[in-house]
């Protein structure tokens, strides 16, 4: 009888887990090392192909492995390979929910990492184009925009159909993408003589009942009214609230870019204000997925020796993962004054790799005679991907779905926790109803 041949596993039991990237090491821009990471990951997701129903990447590299001459990824040409780094925007779907070959698997495939590898080196070689640099410079723009007085010219103008073709032609942002709206009255201006009403906060699980809002650059200048319900709403639970000192962008579109320094200097400026909240006895709290995920996943991963990074990591909360946590110690108001109907409920993909579980379904369905219809699929915004004239009919595509279940669901209110996403399934429905934030309809379900 012949020996027992060990075989290699299909897929992972266990559950996925990320590895540092190693993005100080100089053979993290190695070009020719890049390159045949990538054609070991291609070849790996050629033979698998799960991932066809999730971004425009996988199609891509699926439709050059198919034209090439081999039919295999070694008929696909090098350079196309940016085909599919182009059309990565690092939801993280895929080694969350779909690969069964990521770590601790031996294969070790970690599609997303590897393509922020190759817009890293794509970057350092200096092949971006403006408009991505300004796109990605959230803070300066906000500035900007924002500035009093001109913030409603800004409004205005991003309506006016002759102002966007000239956009499109400029910086090739396109004419149908709905561009975010700025607030010269910042949440910041607008929270500025918050004196907490809670005098006793009580501390419950994790969470002390004191809470520091990391309002992010979105949420600051672009929708200031969700961090002033989500004052409302967590005063109401006896939460403290005030504001971290200042910040600036998370550094999330950076990463996104490639622009690895840049998120460096974003850590630089922002972990020790958020230090600073928590040794003074706060948690932080930030209203948009993206944002609480770069301090939660991407930033430990970059400096995982960094110690205030790890401290913040442990301390930073999604809000509805936060009273979730209150609810669970019995320290949730339940007393709800108007019920919300029909929700149709979106979950961003950030919010969704973050793994604490349905957070603003569970709370936002113990509000009476409501129903959610919670849609589990990307909306393809990505903050910057949906605006750029060469994608933003993709983004549009992938986006459909979403938009077809809420129109199905004939609700009373749709919903995402990511603005962004909520505005692109706005685009798409194209019937006047506007989004609103899970925090918002928590605030009218209370009465506040």
């Amino acid at each position: 009888m012949s020996a027992p041949t060990e075989s290699r596993r299909e897929g992972n039991l266990e559950a996925p887990t990320r590895h540092p990237l190693d993005w100080r090491k100089p053979g993290f821009y190695d070009e020719g090392a890049l390159f045949q990471e990538l054609e070991r990951i291609f070849d790996i997701c050629h033979g698998c192909r799960r991932c066809i129903s999730l971004c425009n990447a996988f199609p891509t590299l699926f439709d050059l492995v198919d034209e090439s001459d081999t039919m295999e990824v070694d008929g696909v040409k090098k350079e196309d390979y940016w085909q599919v780094v182009d059309h990565c925007y690092l939801c993280d779907l895929c080694y969350m929910t779909k690969c069964p070959y990521v770590p601790p698997h031996e294969w070790n495939l970690d599609f997303p990492h590897t393509m922020l590898r190759a817009k890293a080196v794509k970057f350092k070689k200096g092949e971006f184009k403006t408009r991505d640099k300004i796109l990605t410079a959230t803070d300066a723009v906000g500035a900007l925009a924002g500035a009093p007085g001109l913030a409603p010219v800004v409004n205005a103008v991003n309506k006016i159909g002759l102002f966007r073709q000239g956009l499109q032609f400029v910086l090739g942002v396109h004419p149908g993408a709905l561009l975010p709206q700025y607030h010269s009255h910042t949440a910041r201006k607008r929270l500025a003589g918050h004196r907490s009403t809670v005098s006793q906060p009580e501390a419950a699980g994790r969470t002390t009942g004191r809470v520091a809002l990391f309002a992010t650059c979105y949420g600051n200048r672009n929708e200031p009214h969700i961090a002033e319900d989500l004052f409302k709403v967590f005063e109401h639970n006896n939460i403290e609230m005030t504001l971290v000192e200042k910040e600036q962008c998370c550094g999330m579109p950076k990463l996104e870019l490639g622009d690895l320094e840049a998120v460096e200097r974003a850590k630089d400026a922002n972990i020790p204000v958020l230090l600073a909240a928590i040794d003074a006895g706060y948690d932080i709290v930030a209203p948009v997925p993206s944002c609480a995920l770069m301090f939660k996943q991407e930033l430990p991963l970059m400096f995982p020796e960094d110690a205030g990074v790890q401290k913040v990591k442990q301390h930073m909360f999604d809000p509805f993962e936060y009273l979730a946590l209150r609810h669970k110690e019995g320290r949730l108001d339940t007393t709800f004054k108007q019920s919300l109907g029909k929700v149709s409920y979106h979950v961003p993909c950030h919010l969704r790799v973050q793994n604490i579980g349905l957070k603003t379904r569970d709370i936002l369905s113990l509000v009476p005679d409501t129903t959610l219809d919670v849609i589990e699929r990307c909306s393809g915004h990505d903050g910057t991907y949906a605006v750029k004239s060469e994608y933003h009919d993709i983004a549009m595509k992938i986006c459909r779905p979403v938009v077809n279940k809420v129109k199905q669901a004939e609700c009373d209110h749709y919903a995402s926790d990511c603005p962004m996403a909520g505005h692109h399934i706005e685009n798409g429905l194209q019937d006047g109803r506007k989004p609103e934030h899970p925090m918002t309809l928590l605030r009218i379900a209370y009465g506040l």
